[in-house]
């Protein structure tokens, strides 16, 4: 598998930085804002969003993670794969909540979804925002990020993956060929 880096551990960092600056010029007032991490990388990225927010902002955001697994709309075809359930962790109310929805990559859409229906079953929200990292494009749903870091349009026989040090012991991003 040829993998090319699109971004390195500064880069991904760099971008970073602006996109939590631009949620935080967008939220001013963050006493209704939690934050929710779409499992895996989304969730890494949220903690990094938090604790940023509580540096500059000394304000505690709560923050949660969702595991959209059994939200998918392709959960049937995963059955026979077995996936790995990570589990949905949000131990406070998200009722009247602004929530930050942070994924790393957003593609067709489809995780967007998932993660929307599953909110939806903890309560009304008074407000959802979406921050990724990447936008790839070729959307096949109508959903748009709030707050995107790099948009990087990618074919569909690519794949793009956002590596963090908390799980991929690196930093950066790259692309590489789906296997057919």
């Amino acid at each position: 598998m040829q993998k090319k880096q699109l971004m390195s551990k500064k880069q991904l960092n760099d971008i970073l930085d602006e996109l939590i600056n631009k949620i935080i010029k967008k939220n001013k007032d963050m006493k209704d804002l939690v934050i929710i991490g779409i499992h895996t990388r989304g969730v890494y990225l949220a903690k990094r969003i938090a604790l940023k927010i509580k540096n500059s902002k000394k304000i505690d955001v709560p923050q949660g993670s969702i595991d959209i697994t059994f939200y998918r709309d392709d959960v049937s075809s995963l059955r026979k794969k077995h996936p790995t359930v990570k589990g949905t962790d949000i131990s406070f109310s998200i009722v009247n909540k602004n929530i930050l929805l942070v994924d790393d990559v957003i593609y067709t859409g489809r995780t967007i979804r998932a993660a929307l229906n599953e909110l939806i079953d903890f309560g009304r929200p008074q407000k959802i925002q979406l921050a990724v990292l990447i936008d790839r494009g070729n959307r096949e749903l109508p959903i748009h990020p709030d707050f995107t870091g790099k948009i990087i349009n990618t074919p569909k026989h690519k794949k793009i993956k956002v590596q963090l040090k908390e799980i991929d012991e690196t930093e950066g991003v790259v692309i590489y060929p789906v296997k057919s």
